[in-house]
C-alpha cells in the first residue's frame, strides 16, 4: 500500500491536518521546557509524527528519491507545529532551520539542561508543603504536581534500579510527613509496612482513613476554632497563625 495513503504510515497526512495548528499551549519559554517537551512529544506521537524529530526518519540523501517529496511535506508540517508552539523570541532563533529534528535538538540542548535554581526551589517547596486545611485529595494533587515537575528535571528513565525504588519511597514518605497530625495512626501503620506500599496504595489508605473518621478540612478548621475560642475564654488567647 502506498505510504501516503496508509493511515498507519508516518508519511500519511490526514486531509484535515494544517500547518497552522497549535498543538501545545502555553508556548515554550525558557522556564517551561520540560512540561512543554512532554506535551509536544505526546501530541506528535498521537499524530504518528514523532519519528521526524527524534532522528529515526532521516531525510533521503537524493532529492530525486520518490520518498523525498513525502518526507519534505511531513517535515514542513511538523516543523510548523513546533514553531507555532514557541514564544516569539524563541521562534525567531530557529525559524530558518531546515529540518524539524534540528529544531527539536536545538531546543533540547538550550533548555533541557538542569535548572538548579528551579530544582532547589521545588525541593524546598516539597519539604515545606503541609496539608493544613486542604483535603487529602487536594494536598496529594498539589504535591504530585511538584513531584512530577522535579522528575522532569531529573528523569530516571525506564530503569528498574535501586535509585528508582528509593525515589518512590521518598515520594511516599514526603506525602505522609506532610499530612496533619490527625493522620498519625495511619501514617505510622504505613511506615511500618515492609515493603513500603506504592504512592497510590498509600494515598488510598489515607483517603479511607479520612472518610472513616470524618477528617474533613472543615472538621480540622472547626477543631482549631474551638480550641482558640476555648483558650480565649480563659484569658490565655494568643495570636494564631492563619491556617491555609
Amino acid at each position: 500500500m502506498d505510504p501516503l495513503q496508509n493511515p498507519s504510515s508516518p508519511y500519511y497526512l490526514h486531509p484535515s491536518e494544517s500547518p497552522a495548528t497549535v498543538l501545545v499551549s502555553p508556548p515554550l519559554i525558557p522556564s517551561n521546557y520540560h512540561s512543554w517537551a512532554r506535551e509536544m512529544k505526546r501530541a506528535l506521537i498521537s499524530k504518528n509524527k514523532f519519528r521526524f524529530v527524534d532522528g529515526t526518519i532521516e531525510p533521503p540523501l537524493d532529492r530525486f528519491d520518490p520518498s523525498f517529496e513525502a518526507f519534505e511535506r511531513c517535515n514542513n508540517i511538523v516543523q510548523s507545529w513546533i514553531l507555532n508552539s514557541l514564544s516569539p523570541s524563541i521562534k525567531q532563533s530557529v525559524v530558518y532551520k531546515e529540518f524539524a529534528k534540528d529544531v527539536w535538538k536545538d531546543l533540547k540542548l538550550r533548555f533541557s539542561q538542569g535548572d538548579f535554581v528551579r530544582i532547589a526551589e521545588i525541593q524546598q517547596e516539597l519539604y515545606s508543603f503541609k496539608q493544613n486545611s486542604l483535603s487529602v485529595s487536594d494536598f496529594f494533587t498539589e504535591l504530585r504536581v511538584l513531584w512530577e515537575e522535579l522528575e522532569n528535571y531529573r528523569p530516571l528513565g525506564d530503569c528498574r534500579c535501586t535509585s528508582k525504588e528509593y525515589r518512590e519511597q521518598d515520594y511516599v514518605m514526603r506525602f505522609l510527613m506532610g499530612l496533619n497530625d490527625c493522620f498519625d495512626v495511619v501514617k505510622s501503620h504505613i511506615l511500618l509496612m515492609d515493603p513500603l506500599p506504592s504512592i497510590e496504595k498509600a494515598f488510598s489508605m489515607v483517603i479511607q482513613h479520612e472518610r472513616q473518621h470524618g477528617l474533613t478540612p472543615s472538621g480540622v478548621m472547626d477543631s482549631m476554632v474551638n480550641l482558640t475560642e476555648g483558650k480565649k475564654s480563659f484569658g490565655k488567647g494568643k495570636n494564631n497563625s492563619t491556617i491555609r
